[in-house]
């Protein structure tokens, strides 16, 4: 990250770029530098190879809430995004994430959490579980569960289907095992049942209903778990996305929780607020500035 943040932010002036068409002068070179990092593993002396961004540093998420993927987070991320199927999960991982920021020295508030959600929406209740239900008809528990060995690096095929799961150390994903091992203290999740809820859930909240209910739902987590927005998983492709969009985006802006214009002109200023495309003052990257 020093070498990416060094290439980004401190190579090129703020003014470099002359845009002189009369001259046939693009970039005054005396103003691109190169950055000589030299360091435990990269030697990178050159300079960042093209003119940068409105944002320099790009917006940076992160996801993963194991020790290590918070500690990562708490330092360099701007976004995360988690994933626990309960709304008591996701307080309590959001807390930690927030403090561990606050110990790097960034305000907590800077980190903006976004937990994966499954949203299956109609016009109705009915006609939205009636919809959950024709999706899970649809799924293959045992794909489900061969997609979970493929992230976490354990083979569930050879574990007793209705013993509970324990968290080992892998080098898979292991924020994803301590969903299903550690992180919920009311449930042992046996490999049958990680199956049954993966048909659909994609590991995170599920959301079922009306867009008012699903409304509620969303502020409900906001309030409780003071995340930041959601992750909206494409669960039925061509058809998930286009529901929410229709349906759940105008409640979301009737109760002024999603807006209905761009203030700010990059993706940063969508995070927090017109006129911040750089980093903040806070994070890491810009003490990488040179001018």
């Amino acid at each position: 990250m020093d070498v990416v943040y060094a290439l980004w932010e401190g190579s090129w002036a703020d003014d470099a770029v002359v845009h002189d068409r009369e001259k046939r002068v693009f970039v005054d070179p005396d103003k691109v530098r190169r950055i000589e990092h030299h360091g435990t593993y990269f030697d990178v002396p050159g300079i960042f190879i093209c003119e940068p961004g409105p944002q320099r540093t790009p917006t940076l998420y992160q996801a993963g809430t194991s020790e290590a993927g918070t500690a990562f987070a708490a330092k360099h991320a701007e976004g995360v995004f988690i994933s626990y199927p309960r709304v008591e999960m996701a307080r309590d991982v959001v807390g930690r994430l927030r403090a561990t920021a606050q110990a790097a020295g960034r305000p907590p508030e800077q980190l903006k959490v976004f937990p994966l959600a499954t949203v299956v929406t109609a016009p109705t209740d009915e006609e939205a579980w009636a919809k959950y239900r024709s999706m899970r008809e649809h799924s293959s528990p045992e794909a489900c569960l061969a997609r979970f060995s493929a992230l976490v690096h354990i083979d569930m095929s050879k574990l007793d289907p209705d013993e509970p799961l324990e968290y080992v150390e892998s080098d898979g994903i292991r924020g994803s095992l301590q969903v299903f091992t550690k992180a919920d203290p009311t449930k042992k999740w046996t490999p049958r049942e990680i199956a049954d809820f993966l048909c659909v859930s994609s590991m995170g909240a599920l959301f079922v209903g009306s867009p008012a209910t699903v409304a509620d739902q969303f502020e409900q987590w906001v309030e409780e778990a003071d995340v930041d927005g959601f992750n909206i998983a494409d669960t039925l492709s061509g058809v998930t996305f286009p529901d929410f969009v229709d349906l759940v985006v105008p409640e979301l802006q009737r109760r002024g929780r999603v807006w209905t214009e761009y203030e700010g002109a990059t993706f940063r200023e969508h995070l927090y607020g017109p006129g911040n495309a750089r980093t903040l003052p806070e994070h890491p990257a810009s003490g990488f500035r040179r001018g």
